[in-house]
């Protein structure tokens, strides 16, 4: 499941709709919904997750994080390591080995340091 994917399920489930309602509501099919609350879809696209906002009514913060989570929950992902230093080509295969095996601490670990602003 990705990011986006638990976040628009928390949102229908807390609001007592399922997924049949809410998927004919924006005008996909349950199979669709059911794929993108799973991960098993891409990305969705831009006019997608505004049709997710406005069903849910969402607004400022509510929306900027729903468009911030659909940006970080593409579930297949190509990195480009053409160009970049050896030790970063070997720090992004060494993720993709290992990624299935950190424990929640240690991804939440991984996530803070990418998240710290770097000096200037």
């Amino acid at each position: 499941m990705t990011p986006f994917g638990r976040k628009i399920r928390l949102l229908r489930k807390g609001r007592g709709i399922n997924q049949k309602k809410m998927a004919a509501d924006i005008g996909v099919s349950p199979a669709y919904l059911s794929a993108l609350e799973h991960g098993h879809r891409g990305q969705p696209s831009w006019a997608m997750v505004q049709r997710i906002i406005g069903y849910f009514n969402l607004i400022w913060d509510d929306a900027e994080e729903i468009e911030q989570l659909a940006r970080l929950s593409h579930p297949r992902l190509v990195v480009d390591t053409a160009g970049l230093l050896p030790e970063a080509v070997t720090l992004v295969n060494q993720l993709a080995q290992k990624i299935r095996r950190l424990s929640p601490e240690r991804i939440a670990k991984l996530t803070e340091i990418l998240e710290e602003k770097e000096d200037l």
